[in-house]
């Protein structure tokens, strides 16, 4: 049954009143089916442009019940997130460069109040923090940006965006109808909404900004809040919109958005789990499509495969989606201490642009190929009405189709996990993997099927660096204090969020204790025990100077229970309590009201019972002392004594090094083998934390190797400094360099011929360009060569990129071709045509053939 669907059109003009800008909405009318401009005028100041007065162009913004318009003319998004201070600005252009190649014609991005702010009424914009940098370099690349102000915004940040000195606010509650908190929120809001108009960056200014995010995912906490928080979501609403920013605004799973806001979805799977837009007059908006899952120390690997997240947008869009954004399209990096409560150095590695900016495939050639399919499908899928067939118990078809034309598009999809299958549709058959949805543009040829991967694949290569391993390590341990240094200040230990307040991950607590000689155990069978319950997250200790041990908790269990036995002297014994936060909360209810730190503190096995010294009178001193004299660069470093490194340190050592630039251009990473926890410097630049002890359940580090971005790098002595918090021995570290110069291609015979061999001339689909039919496509990065062909098997070979086998089935002289069609190529293309292979079949029981090449690319 065809359901033509009804629209009402919401406008966001341009108005201009006293010089400046306001905000409109009203009835248009409705733009033209086939994407042609609607004839509304939309009048506007002319804004200077250095000297010469240069007219920019006006972009009008507007949206109904079907799709987001620019300037009338109805669109389909593919949007990106991409962070600004998770990347450095020299890496900026390659990684946007990449996504529009890549298909994309939105970026999205948080803003970061603490990263903005980080002291009150002190701003930073320098850098990576430079917001508006970032923007225009996205205008440059041609396309669009969503810009998600928060201020909270999770983004698995410290504290998820908001500034710790916003904790410390008189009678503040974070995120809700709260007076001393709704008066930060709009003041940080309209100093960003204002940056960005100064800056002319909204789309009726000529910028590139199209959509703005007021708060984020707040449905999750609202009930936590009662009317306090159904009150808070029409005042952030409001105050959102009297910005009059002139482009519409969203919140992202937020069912009750107040109108005009648009609410839009995050997950996996909005096609099938999205209920859709609150009111019809508002477009269908996926804010998040996660395309792996954030990773947390102690967590095994996180996949998702390309494969699903193709079904998944082609889904959307076949059930009147317009705009999919990727979270994350590149992930990066989370220098410093930017990470939240747990979360690894590394960010999204999974996501189509890994962590250091080179492009994963196939996610994310895979999507390219999805993003050109669907715009092949643009004018029917905005010209035609909905319609849905069922042909079978798992199996429909979703098309858009105009009567009385051949404007046509369907989307045939095989719902069932695990079977193939082939359907009929309109008298032709079709084959259809498990799990998947062929796209035809025209209601006839398929262009693209989400399971079938016709782009090529690739393995990421760490290379030891040969230049770069020259290292020499010296070590200073870091002093521990007594009460003699850090004198006795309070009756208990401090709450450690606020004792710290996030200027640094450690904190001491220090007391004493004079025990007599039948205080002590009398038989050396039996040793006192130290018990400390504390609520998080990690604590090192110490006893007369020596290190004892450490306990940790986990993302899920922030807590822990501390419990070593120790060995006492009679007299005055010192215990000095190193205790450290691994980032801040980012999520939940009354984030204001976390806490870590110790509970109690006890002594169990003294003759004379259990100790209990939690109120025994305790010091405290805020970080390290090397903090404190920056030894992580070379002139703070002169301030301590260094000796050479030999065997495993103490606990809670320094250590220092230098290293040579590596050799060529590729991306850099040190590899922590043998270390513990602590954080690791370059030339004085944090590149986070590292953890390698805190084993994943498959006994693995959830994270080996950290980014060090080539502009942190000289040519030579590069100042290396980790501090490591655990005995540790540096010897094993090593710098490398990283590569994805192992690509591999694997296609049948099934396969669609590659999307980019159709076009769309005179609306009509046209074969353009390239082989129609199946074939493997590679192409070098970076203007390498093919210098190699590792593999190449046409039959029934096994495995995946980096370790395919033969299997029962091989054409023989199938690597011979490959070499002779690939090597000294940048690209090349191999049919997956038996009558290449054979000419007589050496397996006819193998139906379907399989071609699968690997190729090793270099300069």
């Amino acid at each position: 049954m065809v359901v033509a669907k009804r629209v009402l059109l919401i406008s966001f003009v341009l108005l201009v009143v006293s010089a400046s800008l306001g905000y409109a909405k009203g009835n248009k009318a409705a733009p033209a089916a086939d994407g042609e401009t609607v004839e509304d005028t939309v009048e506007g100041e002319e804004p200077v442009v250095g000297k010469s007065e240069k007219k920019l162009e006006v972009r009008q913004v507007t949206y109904d019940g079907r799709s987001i318009m620019i300037n009338g003319k109805r669109e389909i998004f593919f949007s990106g997130s991409i962070h600004y201070p998770r990347s450095t600005v020299d890496m900026w252009p390659d990684l946007l460069k990449k996504a529009k190649r890549g298909g994309l014609n939105v970026i999205q991005t948080y803003v970061f109040w603490n990263l903005h702010e980080p002291v009150k009424g002190k701003w930073n914009f320098e850098g990576n923090a430079d917001v508006v940098k970032f923007i225009r370099l996205v205008q440059e690349n041609k396309m669009y940006v969503t810009l998600r102000v928060g201020p909270f915004i999770q983004a698995e940040w410290n504290h998820g965006g908001l500034p710790y000195w916003l904790r410390e606010e008189p009678n503040i509650v974070f995120r809700s109808d709260n007076p001393a908190y709704k008066q930060h929120m709009e003041a940080y809001v309209t100093k960003i909404m204002k940056m960005m108009k100064d800056e002319k960056l909204f789309a009726p200014q000529g910028g590139p900004i199209i959509l703005a995010q007021i708060e984020n995912e707040y449905t999750h906490v609202q009930l936590a809040y009662k009317e306090l928080g159904t009150s808070y979501v029409q005042w952030a609403a409001n105050m959102a919109l009297a910005q009059n920013i002139g482009v519409p605004w969203i919140m992202c799973k937020q069912t009750n958005a107040p109108d005009p806001i648009i609410n839009t979805c995050n997950g996996r799977h909005c096609g099938d789990t999205f209920a859709g837009p609150n009111k019809p007059h508002k477009p269908s908006l996926w804010t998040e499509n996660w395309t792996a899952q954030y990773r947390v120390f102690g967590d095994p690997p996180s996949q998702r495969s390309a494969e699903d997240i193709a079904f998944s947008v082609a889904r959307f869009f076949s059930k009147d989606g317009t705009l999919t954004n990727y979270y994350m399209y590149h992930g990066g990096t989370n220098f410093g201490r930017k990470s939240a409560i747990f979360t690894t150095t590394r960010y999204y590695d999974e996501a189509p642009l890994d962590e250091y900016g080179l492009q994963r495939e196939p996610k994310w050639s895979h999507l390219k190929d999805l993003h050109k399919a669907l715009n092949l499908c643009k004018k029917p899928l905005f010209a035609g009405a909905s319609g849905v067939l069922r042909l079978g118990k798992e199996t429909e078809a979703r098309f858009y189709e105009k009567p009385g034309t051949d404007s046509c598009v369907a989307f045939l999809a095989n719902n069932h996990s695990k079977l193939e299958t082939s359907v009929t549709w309109r008298g032709q058959e079709y084959f259809l993997p498990p799990h998947s949805i062929s796209i035809l543009p025209d209601c006839k040829t398929v262009v693209f099927n989400s399971q079938q991967i016709v782009s090529q694949h690739n393995s990421r290569n760490f290379v030891r660096s040969k230049a770069a391993n020259k290292l020499n390590w010296e070590m200073s341990p870091e002093p521990i204090p007594t009460v003699e240094q850090v004198p006795v200040n309070q009756k208990k230990p401090q709450e450690l969020y606020h004792f710290l307040k996030d200027a640094t991950d450690y904190g001491w607590f220090t007391t004493s204790l004079n025990l007599g000689p039948y205080d002590l155990p009398m038989k050396d069978s039996i040793r006192p025990v130290l018990r400390i319950p504390s609520l998080g997250h990690a604590m090192g200790v110490f006893v007369n100077g020596e290190y004892i041990g450490s306990e940790h908790g986990s993302h899920e269990e922030k807590g822990f229970v501390f419990e070593r036995p120790v060995t006492f002297k009679q007299g005055i014994n010192h215990i000095s309590l190193l205790c450290m936060t691994v980032g801040l909360p980012d999520s939940g209810a009354y984030m204001e009201h976390r806490y870590a730190g110790p509970r109690t503190i006890n002594v169990l096995g003294l003759n004379t019972g259990t100790l209990d010294l939690s109120q025994n009178g305790w010091g405290h001193r805020v970080g390290l002392n090397g903090e404190n004299l920056q030894v992580f660069t070379e002139k703070g470093a002169e301030k301590v004594q260094w000796t050479k490194a030999v065997g495993k340190g103490r606990g809670l050592t320094w250590y220092k090094t230098y290293f040579d630039a590596p050799e060529g251009r590729d991306p850099v990473a040190i590899r922590m083998t043998g270390m513990g926890k602590g954080m690791i410097w370059v030339n004085g630049l944090s590149i986070g934390r590292h953890w390698m002890c805190f084993l994943s359940p498959l006994g693995q580090p959830t994270q080996t190797e950290y980014h060090i971005p080539r502009s942190f790098i000289k040519p030579s002595k590069n100042f290396l400094v980790v501090l490591e918090e655990q005995g540790a021995d540096p010897k094993d570290i090593e710098i490398l360099t990283v590569n994805r110069d192992t690509i591999c291609s694997m296609s049948t015979q099934m396969h669609p011929p590659h999307v980019k061999a159709f076009d769309r001339k005179a609306g009509k689909l046209k074969v353009v360009a390239g082989v129609p039919g199946a074939t493997a496509q590679l192409k070098c990065p970076n203007y390498k060569k093919i210098v190699a062909v590792e593999f190449a098997s046409f039959g029934s070979p096994e495995g995946a990129c980096g370790t395919y086998a033969i299997g029962k089935c091989d054409a023989p002289g199938t690597k011979k071709i490959v070499e002779e069609k690939c090597l000294g190529q940048t690209t090349c293309t191999v049919p997956s045509d038996p009558n290449l292979f054979f000419k007589v079949d050496p397996c006819p029981d193998v139906k379907i053939k399989t071609l699968a090449i690997q190729v090793k690319c270099s300069h």
